[in-house]
């Protein structure tokens, strides 16, 4: 009787204990049945307007919970999006375009989030292997050459400041943080990328006076001069602005290369632009992915070889599989369009590059 007694004694001061660790504030639904984010009447345990859950949680257990939740949910669909990126990328490509959407990744989703992954594991890679000194956030010590290079760090530094700033303000005053986070981690990463301009070009200037555009009368020639003159005098900022827009301006691959793909299907009205964007968005994202493992892959030896003959071959055979799948075409009529959208996206990739240099030279 008495161990009785102690256990429950046991269990009052462990409920009690809990309570003024987590008190249970805020537990529980409204009285009277309103949806405690936007104020509509519920009818079960999700709000059928905004989808919030009716019950509203204060307690570390149940955010450790939901922490737990979110990452498993959205791994869980990871890892049913990737394997058929890598593998069947047009069964993938055809069930999110006749509306499998929430068993997946979006296309849009991943390909932003390949393309910062991609970019922050080349820039981490290039510091790493020039045996730079880490700075802490970032960036790299080097030696800058220009006052407008200098100019540019300074006002990314001062940006990531306010920033940070900014986002302990907005989680003390309780606000959403997501947007103010995300630009964070660009502005961070653009200055990591500066740090791998200024660490490939060191504090060397272009000195090739005898390159000059004198004497040639075409349109654009004056354009032409202009930015042969800015690379010149600031070979790191410009270098920068390069990279820094080919980040920021990735999304525009996605336009530039739609038409392209439309061009091989343009008289079977059945496929719509909307196809053929999530066809595009898919493959981009591939792409970036398999030249990031390749990009590891090659910078170790013993599997340096391993690593280029995935970057060599790979690309065509994914193609082909995501053209046979997503379009359902006949195998000939898989092969003779992956030829062409090889050279396709060499062109898509050619424009590209010129509008990442016109944006870096304006």
């Amino acid at each position: 009787m008495s161990g009785e007694l102690a256990a429950a004694a046991d269990i009052i001061t462990g409920a009690a204990v809990a309570r003024a660790v987590e008190p249970a504030a805020g537990e529980g639904k409204d009285p009277s049945d309103m949806c405690l984010n936007c104020g509509t009447a519920l009818l079960g345990a999700h709000c059928h307007a905004c989808g919030q859950k009716a019950k509203a949680h204060r307690t570390l257990s149940a955010f450790g919970h939901d922490i737990l939740h979110s990452v498993l949910h959205f791994d869980g669909k990871v890892w049913r999006t990737l394997p058929m990126l890598f593998w069947k990328p047009g069964e993938l490509t055809r069930r999110y375009v006749h509306g499998e959407r929430a068993k997946f990744v979006s296309p849009l989703a991943l390909f932003l989030f390949s393309v910062f992954l991609t970019f922050a594991v080349f820039s981490w890679m290039s510091h790493g292997n020039e045996g730079a000194e880490d700075l802490g956030a970032g960036t790299t010590k080097v030696e800058i050459s220009t006052p407008e290079f200098a100019a540019e760090q300074r006002k990314l530094r001062d940006d990531i400041a306010r920033l940070e700033k900014d986002v302990l303000a907005a989680r003390a005053a309780g606000k959403p943080t997501q947007a103010l986070e995300q630009e964070l981690k660009s502005e961070k990463l653009a200055l990591q990328l500066m740090g791998t301009a200024a660490n490939s070009f060191g504090s060397a200037t272009n000195d090739a006076e005898g390159y000059q555009f004198t004497g040639l009368e075409f349109p654009g020639a004056a354009y032409l001069k202009n930015a042969v003159e800015t690379a010149k005098k600031n070979p790191q900022l410009l270098f920068y602005k390069m990279q820094s827009n080919a980040y920021k301006y990735s999304w525009a691959l996605i336009p530039i290369s739609v038409p392209f793909v439309w061009l091989l299907f343009f008289w079977r009205r059945r496929f719509k632009m909307f196809d053929h964007a999530v066809f595009v968005t898919y493959s981009l994202t591939f792409m970036m992915l398999l030249a990031l493992i390749c990009g590891i892959l090659i910078s170790f030896g013993p599997t340096e070889i391993i690593g280029g003959l995935l970057l060599t071959f790979y690309p065509p055979i994914h193609m082909y599989r995501q053209l046979h799948q997503a379009y359902e075409t006949s195998r000939f009529g898989a092969f003779w369009r992956m030829c062409l959208l090889s050279v396709f996206a060499m062109t898509a990739l050619t424009l590209f590059a010129v509008l990442v240099v016109a944006i870096g030279v304006s």
